[in-house]
């Protein structure tokens, strides 16, 4: 999902960095106003172990790959679609300058695939999920589902826009090794919550207790 330069012209390139950076000054407000010093281990938690799942790495057609996202844990976990952003940015950045996995006149795509659209797709699904079934884990795992899903086929979009590959081809490729991908993801989220919720409660946001035992469900 990580797109290269030269996938994107420049221009098209530059008005997704535009649309990112607006997103990514945001999540710098939310750091500033949520961030503690008790929080900061494990945002480094997340956001090391978000890049060894990014890691991985499965051929897609077309000069594209597929692998986990993260934004709907980081999202979860924190309460905010913006610390998605804000932790998801810090691995791209890592991953485009020092490890050349995705492109730099890209990148403003990539933030914007996998820490904007990931994580408020992954937040706000979890959201309204839970509140339906009032079941963390069924809410968690669909929403990492989708998290990791709708983002693919966003980059497959803009693939096409670009002039990369046909709609209809990018959208079944991508679509479908990111629905399978997708389970994965939504197991390791739901266990990564458990863990967390385990070791330290405190730290995670409130919704993902339910409100009258303050434990998960």
């Amino acid at each position: 999902m990580h797109i290269p330069d030269a996938f994107i012209p420049i221009w098209q390139g530059a008005i997704y960095w535009i649309i990112a950076l607006v997103f990514v000054y945001l999540s710098l407000r939310w750091a500033k106003n949520e961030l503690n010093e008790e929080k900061l281990p494990l945002v480094a938690v997340l956001a090391a172990g978000i890049f060894a799942l990014q890691s991985f790495n499965l051929p897609v057609s077309m000069g594209t790959s597929g692998h986990l996202v993260g934004g709907a844990l980081v999202a979860i976990i924190l309460g905010s679609p913006f610390a998605a952003v804000f932790i998801l940015t810090l691995v791209l950045i890592v991953q485009g300058i020092m490890f050349g996995d995705g492109g730099i006149t890209t990148m403003g795509a990539n933030i914007l695939n996998m820490g904007v659209v990931g994580g408020f797709v992954g937040f706000y699904s979890f959201k309204g999920l839970k509140a339906a079934t009032g079941s963390m884990p069924v809410s968690a795992f669909i929403a990492a589902w989708l998290a990791c899903l709708i983002p693919a086929l966003c980059a497959s979009v803009e693939l096409w826009l670009a002039g990369t590959f046909p709609l209809q081809a990018g959208m079944i490729a991508m679509g479908l090794y990111h629905a399978i991908i997708g389970v994965v993801e939504g197991v390791i989220t739901v266990a990564a919550i458990y863990l967390i919720v385990s070791v330290r409660p405190d730290m995670v946001d409130k919704g993902v207790m339910p409100a009258k035992v303050g434990a998960v469900a």
